[in-house]
């Protein structure tokens, strides 16, 4: 049993079905705007599987989410087929993360649920369930609950609850990342030959990943964007089939998209000639923005780049430690924050500061953290010295929050001091009472 595709003529090759023209999305905290999405445009075509990659701060998801019709552009338009879009995508369907599910409802009922606005008659309800959930390996488990699944098996009713619709476009937002390395091989390969083979109804796929592995493996075409706000930086051609999974062309594709990623003037035509330059990256922030690691991460790190004779690939450290991108390229941005590393043309290489850091006993380290993020971490800096100023040597987080919102959303503004209070208690530059919200001097603490 298989889902057959609409009978009615499907778009022609190549035929534009989605487009972003100029889109911007940006939220108001009341006395700031905070721009999320920068004049991004984007367009999918028929026949197309097409990757969305960037840093996190892109607004990767929250572009989706407009395609989707999900939230609207605060600027520019969408259009399907030419036509702007109003409300929801009624061409398209969305593949979560996060599975989605109803756990009161089985597997059937909950991929029947995407039918449910069709008004069709339950027969025809079940019947195309019962094909799409036999398409997506799950002939079996109809009757089975979300927490008798699992995780590789919840994310398949995902699947079938998205092409039980038939979908002209599928627009899956990190649809891998949840499941375990087995699980989410497995599963990749398994969606890709459904693609390939023309097995599902779908006209187009655009994919939001932060797998650069991923996304080498499985696209037609990547589409790479920056970060703060989110734009488009480069748009550049998949491999050829025969050269996706492995080999040295996927390994130097890899290793030009971490590149980018990790370095904003980097010259993308001179990079790889074959890709567009879109737009340019923001070559100035508003304000220092902090990688969340935490410092346990972060010192590991250092020391494994140290053990591995201080200069490393990117792609090769993360394949060794088993990270995805995003979380290799803000280890490493993190580590050239403080001064422990630079990043050099796709490769981070240890500071002789970086060297001593890993070298270190407990204390030495904790001081030399102490005295690299004084000098280079803005905030941990004006921290300590308003603290310094105030005669009771106690501040309120809320100023700080303020000031921060200024230049981000409200929730990463509380992520950005998260951060900054992690790095700073470690550093021993200050205190912070959790129960009262207050950042406070202990007695030796300080810039002195």
């Amino acid at each position: 049993m298989a889902i057959a595709a609409d009978s009615s003529a499907p778009p022609a090759a190549h035929q534009r079905l989605l487009a972003a023209c100029a889109v911007s999305k940006f939220y108001d905290n009341g006395t700031s705007r905070i721009l999320v999405l920068d004049r991004v445009s984007l367009e999918l075509r028929a026949g197309e599987f097409v990757a969305l990659l960037g840093p996190s701060g892109a607004g990767k998801s929250t572009l989706l989410r407009i395609l989707a019709g999900l939230i609207p552009p605060s600027a520019g338009e969408v259009l399907v087929h030419g036509e702007p879009l109003r409300g929801p995508n009624p061409r398209a369907a969305m593949v979560f993360q996060s599975f989605a599910l109803y756990p009161w409802l089985t597997v059937l009922e909950n991929v029947e649920l995407g039918l449910l606005a069709k008004n069709l008659p339950r027969a025809e309800r079940r019947r195309r369930a019962l094909a799409a959930i036999d398409l997506i390996g799950l002939d079996g488990f109809e009757d089975a609950y979300p927490k008798e699944l699992s995780g590789g098996m919840r994310q398949r009713v995902g699947f079938a609850r998205a092409l039980v619709v038939e979908p002209e476009v599928l627009l899956m937002d990190e649809p891998f990342s949840a499941l375990d390395v087995l699980t989410a091989e497995n599963l990749r390969h398994e969606l890709l030959d459904l693609w390939l083979e023309r097995r599902i109804p779908t006209q187009a796929i655009l994919m939001v990943t932060h797998n650069i592995d991923e996304a080498v493996s499985m696209a037609d075409r990547l589409v790479v964007m920056s970060a703060d706000p989110g734009r488009v930086r480069a748009e550049v051609p998949g491999l050829p089939l025969a050269e996706r999974r492995k080999g040295p062309a996927h390994s130097q594709l890899v290793d030009v998209i971490y590149r980018l990623m990790t370095n904003p003037q980097e010259d993308v035509a001179a990079l790889l000639p074959a890709a567009r330059p879109v737009q340019p990256a923001v070559e100035v922030r508003p304000y220092q923005a902090l990688p969340h690691v935490s410092i346990g991460h972060l010192t590991g790190f250092i020391e494994r780049l140290h053990a591995l004779g201080g200069r490393e690939d990117l792609y090769a450290l993360a394949r060794a430690l088993h990270l995805e991108a995003d979380e290799v390229i803000a280890l490493a941005e993190a580590a050239d924050l403080l001064g422990f590393a630079d990043i050099q043309e796709g490769d981070v290489v240890l500071t002789e500061t970086g060297r001593r850091f890993a070298e270190a006993d407990v204390l030495a380290e904790k001081e030399l953290f102490r005295q690299q993020a004084l000098a280079h971490i803005d905030l941990i800096r004006q921290i300590v010295h308003e603290l310094e100023a105030r005669p009771d040597r106690r501040l309120p987080e809320e100023p700080v929050l303020a000031r921060l919102q200024a230049f981000f959303s409200p929730q990463e503004a509380r992520r950005q001091l998260d951060t900054a209070i992690d790095w700073g208690r470690y550093a021993e530059a200050f205190a912070y009472d959790d129960d009262r919200g207050e950042l406070y001097l202990e007695s030796g603490s300080g810039s002195e």
